[in-house]
């Protein structure tokens, strides 16, 4: 990796326009990444950078550092070609949205991901599958590279690992343990980065309770479906990970599935799992994700992908 980091350096010193974005519907590992950095080449190199996404950011990520940074990427003049484009934490190129354009013009592609996927597109790819979060790969790129940060790199770090791994349950080793102990000796308070994410709209936390309390269980319980119509849709901040996470607390839960239906025959379909592996379920739909915390967007109708996920799960 020391290598690919070296010239992953020497594109960025030549570059003289940048372009970062990432997948679509970013989350907080995805959109905090691309914010750290932002600020990184912008304190180490006297350059800006533009930041870009497709889809909606959750309004709980609204006030973190940085933000007004990151733009709706039509909102963009996009149309000349960039010296480097960097796409960090994508997963597979379905996720990648109305920025795969300006990514296929740019003169040079450097990918970032942690996610595991067998079609790359970078002419680079710093990439790593066994890592939490795409935001502990730039955590040991800043720290291979020598680069100066400042507190808004820290938080948005720290913001990263934490809504990736759940607050640390989906840690796949202690490397974001190790990384967060780092940045809280920096001083980063998690309490407070905390704090920062428990700012959901009413609606939304409404929405998430009713989506629970109608969900429907399978096999003995272990499977529990939960379906977001269009309408709750609407209200739904997020990949709806309140819900998630209360499913997940029911006893004798094995696997979640959540159904959001974001359009008429376009569902967005969230999986989660206590031990087994729910990642290769998410690749028979089309989609990819970590061992524990999958997903895949289905062009069907909400009624087929239901009846879909029913006759997987009673093959696992």
């Amino acid at each position: 990796m020391k290598q690919e980091i070296k010239v992953f350096l020497e594109k960025i010193e030549s570059a003289k326009s940048i372009l970062l974005t990432v997948h679509k519907n970013p989350d907080g590992d995805a959109l905090c990444t691309m914010l750290a950095l932002y600020q990184l080449i912008c304190l180490n190199y006297g350059k800006e950078c533009v930041c870009v996404y497709d889809g909606n950011v959750p309004e709980a990520l609204h006030y973190v550092a940085l933000r007004g940074r990151a733009h709706y990427f039509e909102h963009v003049d996009l149309s000349n070609a960039f010296d480097l484009a960097i796409l960090l934490d994508y997963g597979t190129v379905n996720n990648i949205g109305g920025t795969r354009p300006a990514l296929d013009a740019a003169k040079f592609l450097v990918e970032i991901d942690h996610h595991k996927n067998d079609n790359k597109i970078g002419h680079l790819c710093l990439d790593d599958d066994t890592a939490s979060a795409t935001a502990c790969l730039l955590y040991d790129i800043m720290i291979e590279a020598g680069w100066k940060y400042d507190d808004k790199v820290l938080q948005v770090l720290a913001l990263g690992i934490l809504t990736d791994t759940g607050n640390f349950k989906y840690a796949r080793d202690g490397r974001p343990l190790r990384i967060m102990a780092n940045l809280v000796e920096q001083g980063i308070e998690i309490n407070k980065l905390l704090e920062l994410l428990n700012n959901k709209p009413r609606k939304t936390i409404q929405t998430e309770a009713r989506v629970v309390a109608d969900a429907e269980f399978f096999y003995k319980n272990r499977l529990a479906v939960a379906i977001v119509d269009s309408d709750a849709y609407k209200n739904l901040d997020g990949r709806g990970e309140n819900a998630l996470s209360l499913l997940g607390q029911i006893k004798g839960v094995e696997y979640i599935a959540l159904l959001k239906q974001q359009k008429k025959n376009q569902i967005g379909v969230s999986l989660r799992s206590k031990n087994l592996p729910v990642n290769k379920i998410a690749e028979q739909l089309g989609g990819g994700g970590h061992m524990f915390a999958a997903g895949a967007v289905v062009r069907d109708s909400l009624e087929n992908v239901k009846k879909n996920i029913i006759d997987i799960f009673k093959e696992v």
